[in-house]
């Protein structure tokens, strides 16, 4: 048992060559699951990108559906930035740009260099994966959906992960590539400040994007930030990101600004601090 995909069970496995492989097997028979699963087949078979999960195989013709992935060694996002800081390694200032950076490029590959556009529909850091070299790698595509080139949206029953979803999706029904950019928006305050995208303050929940948005307009968003991050990077490069971040999280989505655009943004202060390290 390795954990749990966005549709099922994923199990370590390993071939007669030695290989490491996760396999995912669907825990309820049903059509919504059996859908999902040969929706993510049709997606990742089109899909190739060295911050995207591959998948290796499949077996659908049985009772149980099999999905068979490349194995990542370091698991989800999600458990690195919530881990207690005694429980371990946790990402440096550097390495969160690097991995923004990638999630960044594998969003605008699905968004603008697919063979047809693919809208993930469900980011967050639980869906992000690290490898043994902490290189990011996209994962679960069962609710991803592609986009007709001549359409800039579409209309689906609304899905996504609570505190992660597009407002103006949740409301219109209508499917952007802006939705996974609200979404990513997410993903990132969360690693700005180490608090999940629905978190609890004295007993009362709070949404991460609205109080984030709230605080970086009002010229605060330190009172928000992980002093350890802050710690291992610098003031001005956190403001640039969170300034980033806010425009990401616009509750409008013809505000928001592009998913290549963004990647470039981040391409260069990664870059940067690199060098500068």
């Amino acid at each position: 048992f390795a954990g749990r995909g966005g549709s099922g069970i994923v199990y370590k496995g390993r071939l007669e060559d030695n290989t490491l492989i996760a396999v995912k097997k669907a825990t309820i028979i049903d059509e919504v699951q059996i859908e999902q699963f040969v929706n993510e087949l049709v997606i990742l078979s089109q899909v190739n990108h060295r911050n995207v999960v591959k998948l290796l195989g499949c077996c659908l013709e049985v009772e149980v559906p099999l999905l068979i992935y490349e194995f990542i060694s370091n698991g989800a996002l999600f458990n690195h930035i919530h881990r207690d800081s005694n429980e371990g390694y946790s990402l440096t200032w550097r390495e969160c740009l690097r991995v923004v950076s990638e999630i960044a490029n594998a969003l605008a590959y699905l968004h603008c260099s697919a063979s047809s556009p693919i809208i993930h529909r469900d980011i967050k850091s639980a869906n992000v994966l690290l490898d043994e070299n902490y290189t990011a790698k996209i994962s679960d595509f069962g609710a991803s959906r592609f986009i007709p080139v001549d359409k800039t949206k579409r209309a689906t029953a609304v899905q996504g992960t609570l505190g992660y979803l597009d407002p103006e999706y949740l409301f219109s029904s209508e499917l952007t590539e802006k939705s996974d950019i609200y979404s990513f928006g997410v993903l990132v305050a969360e690693i700005l400040t180490g608090k999940k995208a629905v978190f609890c303050v004295r007993g009362e929940c709070r949404n991460l994007a609205t109080s984030f948005v709230k605080l970086t307009r009002k010229g605060k968003v330190e009172k928000i930030l992980d002093p350890k991050l802050v710690e291992s990077g610098n003031m001005e490069e956190v403001m640039f990101v969170a300034e980033i971040v806010s425009n990401c999280l616009n509750l409008k989505g013809d505000k928001r600004p592009l998913m290549k655009d963004v990647a470039i943004q981040f391409d260069r202060l990664a870059n940067q601090v690199q060098e500068d390290r």
